[in-house]
């Protein structure tokens, strides 16, 4: 069963053929069961010798069974690299590039969560254009063309299959650096709810969450567009309406499909946009403390929605009329999805509010906050999350 697509969806949307998303750059393949089409696809790509990022837990789950059967039934070779690691290290990604090149590879597929996907962009700045990833920190500085990726998500959280942009970690400063250029864009985007079925709950969880936060973050930020601001309510109106049922019974498809789709939307409004301060202060928590991300970013993000909703202007008014709401009903997603609510749960202490305020200010999201962020305010928003 599908869900009847919105008027920013173009009309072919949950066909079987590659659709494009109002807003989004990327063609999507959308419906149960299409990652059957995998090979098909790839051999449209062109298509003779891939390499599949994923990773274990994908592996055990038997979708990499299915995505190899698919590609082999199309006359692709393929090899599976099942390393990805959760926050992947330009480690990881050195070892997706030795594994893409000693099997000569002409196209990529990132099968999994956002860790699978970031790994295999990565994987292919270094493969295409040499160096190292600390090269492409920042945006648009890949020189030459790149390999087609294909993003096969199996979580409804990051959106990377939407995005320009690879996250990946110096596994020396700790520092995730965000690594952008239009030519790293998925060339097409398979969305099939029948692989968010296997997730863990805690996964679906924090995954969950974190599209929660890209849908708010895109809504209000200082970048956003006409065009992100339709993404952000879309994505908001699905993923705020779904994630309790989705949570609740990991049998409703219905509701994953409205997650899965949410994210990818929430995805393209990053993409045409940017995020804020709870992603600001989400990345120093995951780097010392090690909080998943979806948890670090759903802490916090209540907290942010007040803190920008003081004064006489709501940000996020394209969403819900009122801040206050906004993050009383973040509030309500976040226990739905049985994450903490204070930092203290997770070993955080005021002593160490300082030294997070300090890294959070530097966070390239903190720059496009609708409030203007500082030092001083990052302590506050944490010193309220304590």
């Amino acid at each position: 069963m599908h869900m009847t697509p919105s008027p920013l969806l173009i009309s072919e949307l949950g066909s079987a053929r590659p659709s494009r998303v109002e807003g989004s750059a990327v063609p999507v393949l959308f419906g149960r069961g299409a990652l059957e089409q995998l090979g098909e696809r790839a051999a449209a790509l062109r298509a003779t010798r891939v390499l599949l990022v994923t990773d274990q837990g994908i592996v055990a789950a038997g979708h990499v069974d299915r995505a190899t059967a698919s590609l082999r039934e199309a006359g692709i070779d393929v090899r599976i690299f099942d390393e990805a690691e959760e926050n992947p290290t330009t480690r990881c990604v050195d070892k997706a590039v030795a594994a893409a090149r000693e099997h000569r590879i002409d196209l990529l597929i990132g099968l999994g969560g956002g860790s699978s996907m970031d790994c295999a962009k990565g994987c292919n700045f270094i493969l295409t254009n040499g160096g190292r990833m600390q090269d492409y920190w920042g945006v648009g500085k890949a020189t030459k063309p790149m390999l087609p990726l294909v993003a096969v998500p199996t979580t409804a959280g990051t959106g990377s299959e939407a995005q320009s942009f690879a996250l990946i970690t110096d596994p020396d400063t700790h520092q995730k650096m965000a690594c952008g250029d239009k030519k790293a864009l998925p060339a097409l985007a398979i969305l099939d709810a029948d692989l968010t079925g296997t997730q863990p709950p805690k996964v679906a969880a924090a995954t969950g969450i974190d599209a929660v936060a890209h849908a708010v973050e895109t809504a209000g930020c200082a970048k956003r567009t006409d065009v992100s601001i339709r993404l952000s309510r879309e994505a908001w109106t699905l993923l705020s309406g779904a994630l309790e049922t989705a949570l609740e019974d990991s049998t409703d498809v219905v509701s994953r499909e409205r997650m899965l789709l949410g994210a990818h939307l929430a995805g393209a409004a990053i993409e045409n946009s940017m995020l804020g301060a709870a992603h600001a202060c989400a990345n120093p928590l995951t780097a010392k403390f090690g909080i998943t991300h979806g948890v670090a970013v759903g802490i916090m993000l209540p907290h942010v929605i007040r803190f920008n909703s003081e004064g006489a202007t709501n940000p996020y008014a394209v969403l819900v009329s009122d801040g206050g709401e906004l993050a009383d009903r973040v509030e309500t997603l976040l226990s739905a999805a049985r994450v903490p609510v204070k930092l203290g749960e997770l070993g955080v202490g005021q002593g160490d509010v300082e030294g997070l305020a300090a890294q959070a200010a530097e966070q390239w999201t903190a720059k496009f906050n609708p409030r203007p962020m500082d030092e001083a305010g990052f302590r506050q928003i944490y010193g309220r999350a304590l």
